[in-house]
């Protein structure tokens, strides 16, 4: 099992679940969580001593086997176990399984989902770092008079050179393979490649419901994931005849009247959804324990479980040349990211 580590715990005195769920709801408060989500503490003891903490995007079986195999006492993930109400944790679905293999280990189990998206470098602050936006802002922001940061979904920024759709796919592409997570899909890309790009939009995760702030906001370029064929469809279908009004002198969307340029703005970049979300780790695996630190005086272990868990394994592209995600066998599967 292949594994980022953190930190080498001394001996003394662990702290206690509780203490960490505070600190965790304190960097990310569950308060920036979307309605219709409930991240949190899903599994463990309050009471019960961590001092190994493990990082993962989804809380599938063979994660939790290698969170446990490793000896953690506690799994973050990003993903929730439970999306929908619940009314068995039984031996009759998986779920259960999990939750039962969970506590019989005495590894608990948090989620930092859509709260986690929202808070200050978090899921968005991140993969916008990674990037290489400035002058960045929330996308759709919350207004929470006790932040320090401008906080809220997705981010909306500017790169620091003007540069071509192509070329800001390729670091896209790039980044999320090497800073998330190594995927079979790779990315996707609707636009003329030659477009010039400056501003960009990106809300990590499924962001097709954004294409209206999107527009608002006056981005070149919006990366996301999980894009379907009609959603796309009328956005591009609308920026075109955006444009071509644009060139009769009036004003809708994004430009200047009287502008007549080529390209139809904005456009798209589809990742694949755990990849670009798991770039946050890079940014958790710091900022936990140090805060853990400063609030308790005690050292955790971390493990980044760096396991491919994108349910698409295989690609035929366009020239009939099939590729798989690599690796794929959960023995092979974690790579260490310096």
């Amino acid at each position: 099992m292949a594994v980022k580590q953190h930190g080498n715990h001394e001996k003394g005195q662990a702290m206690r679940l509780k203490q960490v769920v505070d600190v965790l709801e304190t960097l990310y408060p569950l308060r920036y969580a979307e309605s219709w989500d409930e991240p949190g503490l899903i599994v463990g003891d309050l009471r019960q001593p961590v001092t190994r903490i493990a990082f993962a995007a989804d809380p599938s079986d063979s994660i939790v086997d290698q969170a446990i195999a490793w000896g953690a006492d506690l799994l973050i993930t990003h993903h929730p176990l439970f999306f929908r109400s619940v009314h068995q944790v039984s031996g009759l679905g998986f779920r259960g399984g999990l939750v039962t293999k969970l506590n019989q280990a005495g590894c608990a189990l948090w989620v930092g989902h859509t709260n986690a998206d929202a808070a200050w470098r978090g899921v968005g602050h991140a993969a916008a770092d990674y990037f290489g936006l400035v002058d960045q802002q929330p996308l759709v922001p919350i207004n929470d008079p006790d932040a320090e940061h401008l906080v809220g979904l997705g981010r909306i920024g500017r790169l620091p050179e003007p540069t071509t759709l192509g070329v800001f796919a390729q670091r896209v592409y790039t980044e999320v393979n090497t800073q998330g997570m190594a995927t079979a899909l790779g990315i996707q890309m609707c636009g003329d490649p030659n477009t010039t790009i400056s501003t960009v939009a990106l809300l990590p995760g499924s962001g097709d419901s954004m294409f209206d702030e999107v527009r608002a906001a006056g981005a070149d370029v919006y990366v996301t994931s999980d894009l379907r064929h009609h959603p796309v469809t009328d956005a591009i279908e609308q920026a075109r005849y955006e444009a071509d009004m644009r060139a009769a002198g009036i004003t809708l969307g994004h430009g200047e009247p009287g502008q007549h340029e080529p390209h139809v703005r904005p456009c798209f970049i589809n990742t694949p959804h755990a990849a670009i979300e798991s770039m946050w780790f890079n940014y958790a695996i710091e900022d936990i324990p140090a805060a853990l630190e400063s609030a308790t005086g005690e050292h955790v272990e971390t493990n980044w479980i760096h396991t491919t868990t994108d349910p698409w394994t295989w690609v035929i592209n366009s020239a009939g040349t099939a590729s798989a995600a690599g690796p794929v066998e959960p023995e092979q599967q974690g790579t260490d990211i310096a």
